[in-house]
């Protein structure tokens, strides 16, 4: 089954065209108000749109703006479950009706949605849970639950919100790999920041900015050719834009950028970018000179803890250094810097 969403809200700056294929998931990359959570409630039906047509499998359920009738089918009856950040379970009844009650309310039998129910937290995980109540259980045991409900109503699409954004960090890990087995095959909906979450759930991803898509494309691809800043941090990537001249980048503030081709070499002209791990950079206090290696200078901003590391940042760049190169350097926010990072160390191409 195909979903089809083009829609527009005026008020919240988002317009926004895409497909999800039968059987796949995309997830929506982007900072906070880029109109991700905009888009999840226009397709879930709890927001109508300025203009814009939602269709699954060929059934329109948001039609508005058009020449043809508005449509606007009402959330209980288009066949889509949300999972949103809370598990937002029924305090009163126990995890098995909880799940139970997705199949009760399209008209199973009570008996029949209870089997489906036990089916569904068997598959998450949590069966010997089924007679607990919400607040007997963990928060990742809730979640779980959340996610045995909304797939035993049997949705034609599975809209998930950040659905690992309120658990601890200790059971991210083992709710991300149950998600990954019961959404094979399904159609899904992803809005998450975690660049994990894209990799290990989504077959695509579309990076969401001020309302508009900047970069869509297979998860792996875009991960490792990021088009947007944004995309670049959360792959943990530098990126410098420029345009392409004499085989290097030239940026606008007039540095040139020497590096490899990532595929075919741009054109004189072309908008390109460069980009390269935090690792691939060397901190000096003073230009070291040498080709061809590419020094900026930069003005620290501040340092964090990162694997056993320390990460020094600046405005748009960061670079890996020891703890003892961190203290014999004497970096600290405000100190000026070089980042130096090799030609063989950055990936070139155009955007």
């Amino acid at each position: 089954m195909t979903f089809h969403y083009d829609a527009a809200v005026a008020d919240r700056g988002v317009d926004l065209t895409f497909d999800i294929a039968p059987g796949r998931t995309l997830a929506l990359l982007g900072p906070n108000g880029a109109g991700k959570s905009t888009a999840l409630a226009v397709a879930a039906g709890l927001l109508r749109p300025d203009t814009g047509r939602v269709v699954l499998d060929g059934r329109p359920l948001t039609v508005t703006g058009h020449d043809e009738r508005d449509v606007l089918v009402a959330p209980y009856d288009r066949q889509v479950s949300l999972l949103a950040q809370e598990p937002l379970l029924f305090p009163h009844l126990s995890l098995l009706d909880n799940v139970a009650f997705g199949p009760r309310s399209r008209g199973a039998g009570r008996a029949g949605s209870r089997t489906v129910a036990r089916r569904w937290l068997g598959e998450v995980g949590i069966a010997e849970l089924a007679d607990r109540r919400p607040a007997q259980v963990s928060g990742g045991q809730a979640q779980r639950a959340a996610v045995a409900r909304a797939l035993a109503a049997d949705p034609r699409l599975l809209l998930l919100d950040e659905p690992m954004a309120a658990l601890d960090v200790a059971v991210t890990p083992a709710l991300r790999q149950t998600l990954r087995r019961v959404l094979a095959d399904r159609t899904v909906l992803l809005v998450t920041h975690d660049a994990l979450d894209a990799l290990l759930l989504a077959d695509e991803v579309a990076v969401i900015e001020d309302g508009r898509i900047v970069d869509q494309g297979e998860t792996a691809q875009v991960l490792a050719q990021p088009r947007s800043r944004f995309t670049a941090q959360i792959a943990g990537l530098n990126m410098i834009t420029g345009t392409w001249r004499d085989g290097a980048v030239l940026t606008p503030a007039g540095l040139r950028i020497e590096g490899r081709p990532d595929g075919p070499v741009p054109r004189t002209g072309d908008p390109a970018v460069a980009v390269f791990p935090p690792r691939a950079v060397s901190v000096f206090l003073d230009d070291p000179g040498g080709s061809p290696r590419n020094a900026l200078r930069v003005t620290i901003t501040h340092l964090e803890p990162q694997g056993g590391q320390i990460r020094v940042r600046t405005e748009e760049l960061s670079a890996d250094v020891t703890p003892q190169a961190a203290a014999e350097l004497d970096l600290a926010p405000g100190s000026a810097a070089y980042f130096v990072v090799k030609a063989t160390e950055i990936a070139v191409y155009a955007t």
